[in-house]
């Protein structure tokens, strides 16, 4: 697989076809990239790009659905994808390919698809967030509902557990970022600023900073102790669709609907580079564990992994 160059960075193209890609993520030991694909998700060996397994979809009764959000448990031996049926999460062994679970919630306020997935920083606990507004929290090894948090609103786009292991953030059509306190399923802050729906939320790794990007074209950091806005990052020129910190705690990537990546310094609101490339809105972003490499998945079908230090 050769690898490109484009505004002097290479990167490789990993996957390419005519489906939309929803999520891109590394595994906790960097060696292997994970994406959707239709209704699958499909492993990649980071060095290489090639493809090493594919994980089917099975809502039962031989159907299937697209994954719309994966996450990786921490010690990379549980993959969770949020698919498109009513809030319904499948559990794969990342060893067997397996699929060694499915979540289910079934009621009358249960109606839509899994927006995103994430797993607490321990991985007992995997959180979701879908687009009737429902917030749960489930016990990964139990796949028992543990907790149903209220957010009063009609959509939740993302959700981060904090690596410190105590706060959960949501992003929504609210146009907030809302805290909860995992152990008690308290809601404790709700952060105002946007002017627009949030859809991606991410924690720095000190859990000190919290990363948001809106349909309001910003990515805004947040400290998450005082609750108080820090910075506004401007630059894009439509939807911010997705952030992620790098491992160092220092730049935040962000992809948006105007086909670009972004790099900021997060001390100085410095943009720091622009990553072109895509031909369609950057749907996901994600850094390797050591902050070389940045992942994105695009609209436009493909996968791409750049190199970044």
């Amino acid at each position: 697989m050769e690898t490109t160059l484009i505004n002097k960075i290479p990167y490789l193209t990993i996957d390419r076809d005519n489906n939309k890609r929803y999520s891109v993520v590394f595994s906790p030991d960097g060696k292997t990239l994970a994406g959707d694909k239709d209704n699958t998700i499909r492993f990649w060996d980071a060095a290489t790009g090639q493809e090493k397994k594919m994980f089917w979809v099975d809502i039962g009764e031989n159907h299937t659905r697209t994954v719309r959000s994966i996450a990786f448990s921490p010690d990379g031996q549980i993959i969770a994808g949020g698919v498109d049926e009513s809030e319904t999460i499948c559990l794969w062994n990342t060893e067997t390919e397996e699929q060694i679970k499915t979540l289910r919630e079934r009621t009358s306020k249960a109606l839509h698809w899994v927006n995103t997935v994430a797993f607490s920083a321990g991985g007992k606990i995997l959180a979701s967030g879908s687009e009737d507004g429902n917030l749960y929290l489930w016990d990964a090894a139990t796949g028992e509902k543990l907790k149903a948090l209220t957010e009063d609103t009609e959509n939740i786009f993302s959700v981060a557990f904090s690596p410190d292991g105590n706060t959960l953030a949501s992003g929504n059509a609210g146009n907030t970022v809302r805290l909860w306190d995992i152990a008690s399923g308290e809601h404790k802050a709700t952060l105002e600023g946007h002017n627009n729906w949030v859809f991606s939320v991410a924690f720095s790794p000190d859990s000190k900073t919290l990363a948001s990007g809106s349909w309001d074209k910003t990515v805004r950091l947040w400290d998450t102790a005082t609750q108080r806005e820090l910075k506004i990052l401007t630059g894009h020129t439509h939807t911010v669709w997705c952030v992620a910190f790098c491992p160092d705690g220092q730049t935040v990537a962000s992809g948006s609907e105007d086909k670009t990546i972004h790099l900021w310094d997060i001390n100085t609101a410095e943009h720091l580079k622009t990553i072109t490339g895509h031909t369609a809105s950057v749907k996901s972003v994600a850094f390797s564990p050591d902050g070389t490499k940045l992942a994105s998945g695009s609209e436009d079908g493909t996968v791409r992994l750049w190199e970044i230090a």
